[in-house]
């Protein structure tokens, strides 16, 4: 199995709202905006900040974007990110958090911060293993209005 991770360009749009709406499918609650990606919406975030696609041997498997909170460009939201159905319970998604780390480190950036969905808590621990903790007062500003709050959780990089 030959795992790698991609930056995502423009010519990704399509592929990446593919991603995500397989892998929102069966596993993200149906009010999820996440199952209405479209390329627009992507194209959006990878210009105002970036993404990355999992690959397994050669195969896109996965996708993340992050773009930076429009009060503070040293923070970044990590936002939609997810693997296919076929290939979760692999542990795969780690890789794509760990070249989203890699990627504010080299950019210098200060914060990193998530949202977890209140149907998803099982996901607070993979996330504190990466080193984020508990958040409860930031808002997470891509929150769907329609859904529970998420928790957020943060990562500080540098002060």
């Amino acid at each position: 199995m030959n795992i790698l991770v991609r930056e995502a360009t423009l010519d990704d749009v399509q592929l990446i709202a593919g991603l995500t709406r397989a892998a929102w499918a069966g596993k993200v609650a149906v009010t999820s905006s996440g199952h209405r990606e479209t390329a627009v919406r992507v194209r959006q975030d990878l210009q105002h900040g970036g993404g990355f696609i999992l690959l397994r041997d050669e195969e896109p498997i996965g996708s993340v974007r992050w773009i930076p909170l429009e009060s503070d460009s040293d923070v970044w939201e990590i936002m939609r990110m997810g693997v296919v159905p076929q290939h979760r319970g692999e542990h795969l998604s780690q890789h794509l958090l760990e070249a989203v780390i890699h990627q504010a480190q080299a950019s210098d950036i200060c914060e990193l911060r998530l949202g977890v969905r209140s149907d998803q808590t099982r996901l607070l621990d993979l996330y504190a293993a990466y080193g984020f903790e508990l958040a409860p007062e930031l808002e997470y500003t891509h929150a769907n209005p329609l859904e529970p709050a998420p928790t957020v959780m943060r990562r500080i990089l540098r002060d």
